[in-house]
């Protein structure tokens, strides 16, 4: 086998990722996730797109100040006042600060979105590469659209802005549309006939429409590529982006015909994709690869035999290489302080003293109610504990009378800026009757846009988790709450997101 080469891993969770519908994270969320992928040791983090919104540069300034080792990259397309922003939100981070600039060069986007000559795009983007490099030597520039576009056009458009002082350049599978056959020529392709191609890294950012994302990636690092840009869960705009976990695990677990390695030190990987779910209220479906709950888990009788025998006869890798403990159930009732917070540590979360014991007195109600305790659960707890907002909705008390033959009344009790507030109120059902207690009591005007409910772990006892999306004046939340009783967590997760749209609209004099 050749010598293993490195692969750089760009983690665009924060940008692409957050673009899927109903993955927005505020600032707070964002430094989180960021904090957990230096944890990860990704190579790269790109932050976001700072012209985008006054919450997007923020965002990018932050996480550029509160990173230490990973590179910062903020999107901004081919112009003037895009990379003025951004570099004024990178700066912080120094020379960790990457500028990443692009433009569509397919004919489709030039005729129909851009309305601009071949000429005029690759003018457009040296200028903006010599702009950039202008403010920083790291630079990448993205050929939007680069699977669609004429070969000989992207070769030209790659050489230019090389010259102009571009050290990375994308060439993204925009709308996912290419095969892994294809895309490999196309990377073969350009270092063949671009002359200065070795002054630059080639980079690759794949969609999945077709679910090839992961599969593209691998055939573009073998055709030469040095860089794959990915997302933690693979989240991303329509089918997603390539999968992190994914990518890195199939280089780390091919060795034998995959000559390459990366940075990312796997055994965070299942804590990164925990908190990324939990941030974003987007579940992880249980087959998926690496991080789901099927993953690792055998149900077959004569699989279950040949594991007890000797793992690999069914494990093409370890649980405990991504982080991933073979026996979840692990905590109980009698567990203790150190236990406990030993595991949240390998969850991937680092609660000072005064949080930790919180999280440890809600555990221990939890333990006293069932029997087991998931990971789930400890996310559960965390999220609805812990990593709170200013608080002008909560829940003191509540009760839900339902049935066949009687109308759902719900009686709410609620502290509403400072001042105890209560009332009942009867409707279709038990969680409509909740809902619209709520809102009496706040005086909210905002719309329900989406509600769903599920149990975190299995059996009875097992804790229900909902997650509640509201829209007000253009704005849309995410909230989320747990609980043994599945009322009590639809009544947390709709106060969650009132408090964060309280939050979001608190500059604003509209109110809710």
């Amino acid at each position: 086998m050749d010598s293993i080469k490195n692969i750089i891993i760009f983690d665009t969770t924060l940008r692409d990722g957050e673009q899927s519908p109903g993955a927005s994270m505020n600032i707070e969320e964002k430094l989180r996730i960021a904090a957990q992928l230096e944890k990860l040791n990704v190579d790269v983090i790109e932050a976001g797109f700072p012209i985008a919104s006054e919450g997007d540069f923020e965002a990018v300034k932050r996480v550029a100040k509160a990173t230490r080792h990973s590179q910062i990259s903020g999107l901004c397309r081919s112009n003037d006042k895009d990379i003025d922003c951004a570099w004024k939100a990178l700066k912080h981070a120094g020379e960790r600060g990457r500028i990443h600039t692009f433009i569509a060069t397919s004919d489709i986007h030039m005729q129909y979105k851009l309305k601009m000559s071949e000429q005029q795009v690759i003018d457009t983007a040296v200028a903006a590469v010599r702009r950039a490099v202008g403010y920083t030597p790291n630079v990448e520039f993205s050929a939007e659209d680069a699977v669609r576009t004429r070969l000989p056009f992207l070769a030209r458009v790659v050489e230019e802005v090389i010259a102009a002082g571009a050290k990375v350049v994308n060439i993204p599978d925009t709308v996912g549309y290419t095969i892994p056959s294809e895309y490999f020529n196309i990377i073969k392709y350009l270092k063949d006939h671009v002359a200065n191609v070795e002054q630059a890294i080639l980079s690759v950012h794949c969609h999945n429409d077709l679910g090839l994302a992961v599969a593209n990636s691998l055939a573009a690092i073998q055709a030469g590529a040095e860089q794959v840009e990915c997302t933690i869960n693979g989240i991303g705009e329509r089918a997603g982006n390539c999968s992190l976990e994914e990518v890195v695990m199939a280089l780390r677990t091919r060795q034998d015909i995959l000559p390459y390695q990366t940075n990312v030190v796997t055994e965070h990987i299942y804590a990164t994709s925990r908190l990324l779910s939990t941030v974003t209220g987007i579940v992880v479906q249980p087959n998926k690869a690496i991080v789901g709950a099927n993953a690792f888990a055998h149900e077959a009788g004569i699989h279950q035999h040949g594991v007890l025998m000797e793992k690999t006869t069914y494990e093409i890798m370890t649980p405990e290489s991504i982080g991933l403990t073979q026996n979840r159930l692990v905590l109980g009732k009698h567990s203790g302080r150190h236990a406990f917070g030993q595991r949240l540590t390998e969850l991937g979360y680092d609660l000072g003293k005064e949080d930790l014991d919180k999280a440890f007195v809600r555990f221990k109600t939890l333990a006293d109610k069932k029997k087991d305790i998931y990971d789930e659960d400890l996310d559960a707890i965390v999220a609805d504990e812990i990593v709170r907002i200013e608080e002008r909705y909560r829940l003191l008390e509540m009760n839900v009378a339902s049935g066949s033959f009687a109308a759902p009344t719900a009686t709410v009790a609620m502290e509403v800026d400072g001042k105890r507030k209560k009332t009942a109120v009867m409707a279709n059902g038990p969680v409509d009757a909740t809902f619209k207690a709520i809102k009496k009591l706040t005086g909210s005007q905002a719309t329900l846009k989406d509600f769903t409910i599920g149990a975190i772990t299995g059996g009875t006892d097992a804790q229900g988790e909902c997650t509640v999306r509201l829209q007000h004046d253009g704005r849309e939340v995410l909230g989320q709450g747990a609980h043994s009783d599945i009322i009590v967590a639809s009544a947390k997760a709709y106060i969650n997101a009132l408090n964060k749209l309280a939050s979001v609209l608190q500059r604003t004099s509209g109110g809710l």
